[in-house]
């Protein structure tokens, strides 16, 4: 067993102070003791929160930082020339490539204060596009990753089966991705035998990729494969993808789904910026979260979700880091937050009366993290994953401080080098802001680079 002892913790929905927190052997919390004297044996730290999960991760893209910073020779360019981009750079991955890419990625990801991953898997195949002798081989990568580094993971196979909403088949560059559901299913048995190899925190769920990648039939497919699993989709990120639906279908993206697919609590749907007002207020009532992704969308020029709508409807939402190109907790829930006051023209556009923008942000993103991951975990009470992130004392900022106000002091005036001690499912994978396995990691992933670099 472990014993953690905080100067002061957000219990449940409140903090309290010298609070004591038992783990068992099996890495649940066994035991939460406020006003609690510190043990001696005990593992002492300033300020303890719920760790968040990372609702989705598109591992590979960590490698591509840098390099889609470029204007080419469209004098507009756009989410869709960065998708070309993308397509010729993933040709050069190999299953070792992948699994050293996730392991850096799963790395910073702890390091930054997520201890979970919901990887959004769906490079499957060789760049032929022809499945490898093990079809969820890919899968088993992301899976080995997650044994090295210790983060917890959700892994989210991706059924993406045609190029458009005509039903036309995969260009180059997708091939790797195209399965059809009779496949998709062999492939999601596949995985779930590689993840029952981790511990018992790990979950499997299903991803039909958007409403682009696959058709009615195969949405039906991907829900039924998915029972009471987490269910993720790509939705109205882009007005193109908009416009797309709507000359196929006669309606919207978020439309046609709650017309047609059965959106519950299981449900996550990501982006989804490019929403009406009525949109929003009935997606929110479904009980789904909404994947928000700021410095990917920021960086891709989706757009800016209604935040404001969604939360004053009632609706739940988590944090991904989506691309990967830059990966920090903290500069998430700020983005998010900026993204509301620029559109606006207001400040603290996500605060409560009775909570701090900075609470509002961080407690959301771990309730809708926890959810949209399938994982009991989202808060410090007994019985719950030991998911816990300890901040440092924040310095000269931290002086005099206390509650709320730390986590706005964190999230808008400090950044992720606050993050001193990370815990998923009780493995104590970051100490003293540091990931244990970092010497290891850091050398595959920069001969991967090197690589790489060298291709370009």
């Amino acid at each position: 067993m472990q014993t953690i002892w905080a100067r002061r913790a957000l219990v449940m929905n409140s903090w309290a102070e010298s609070v004591r927190i038992d783990l068992n052997e099996n890495g649940r919390i066994a035991a939460v003791t406020a006003g609690s004297d510190c043990p001696a044996h005990a593992k002492r730290v300033q300020t303890l929160l719920p760790a968040p999960a990372n609702l989705h991760s598109h591992a590979f893209q960590r490698a591509m930082a840098g390099l889609s910073e470029r204007r080419g020779r469209d004098l507009q360019d756009s989410f869709w020339t960065w998708r070309q981009l993308m397509y010729r750079f993933l040709d050069r991955l190999t299953p070792d490539d992948i699994q050293a890419i996730a392991a850096f990625v799963q790395m910073e990801m702890l390091e930054a204060g997520y201890a979970t991953n919901v990887e959004f898997h769906y490079l499957h195949h060789a760049p032929d596009g022809r499945p490898y002798a093990d079809l969820a081989e890919m899968a088993g990568r992301i899976v080995a990753a997650a044994a090295q580094t210790g983060i917890g993971l959700t892994l989210l196979p991706v059924l993406y089966s045609y190029g458009g909403l005509d039903r036309r088949a995969l260009v180059a560059g997708q091939d790797r991705f195209g399965n059809d559901p009779e496949r998709f299913a062999r492939l999601v048995d596949g995985a779930r035998a590689h993840v029952a190899g981790l511990g018992a925190d790990s979950g499997l769920g299903v991803a039909p990729h958007s409403l682009r990648a696959v058709d009615a039939a195969g949405l039906q497919a991907a829900i039924s494969l998915a029972g009471t699993a987490p269910i993720h989709i790509h939705l109205a990120e882009q007005a193109a993808e908009v416009d797309e639906v709507m000359a196929a279908t006669g309606r919207r993206p978020v439309e046609w789904l709650l017309e047609n697919a059965p959106v519950d609590a299981r449900w996550c749907l990501i982006h989804a910026t490019q929403m009406q007002p009525a949109e929003t207020e009935a997606l929110a009532a479904t009980g789904a979260v909404a994947g928000l992704c700021p410095i990917t969308e920021s960086s891709l020029g989706d757009g800016i979700f209604d935040g404001v709508r969604w939360r004053a409807a009632g609706g739940a939402f988590g944090i991904g880091s989506d691309s990967n190109i830059r990966i920090s907790l903290s500069e998430e829930l700020r983005t998010l937050e900026y993204s509301q006051r620029l559109r606006d023209h207001t400040r603290a556009a996500l605060a409560d009366t009775d909570r701090s923008t900075g609470r509002v942000l961080f407690q959301g993103a771990v309730e809708g993290g926890a959810q949209a991951a399938g994982r009991a975990s989202g808060a410090i009470a007994e019985g719950l994953w030991a998911d816990l992130l300890a901040l440092d004392d924040l310095g000269p900022d931290g002086q005099g401080k206390a509650g709320d106000t730390l986590l706005d002091t964190w999230i808008f005036a400090r950044d992720d080098h606050s993050v001193r001690d990370v815990w998923s499912a009780g493995r104590h994978v970051v100490q003293d802001g540091r990931h244990i396995q970092r010497d290891a990691i850091m050398p595959a992933y920069a001969r991967v680079m090197q690589r790489l670099g060298q291709e370009v």
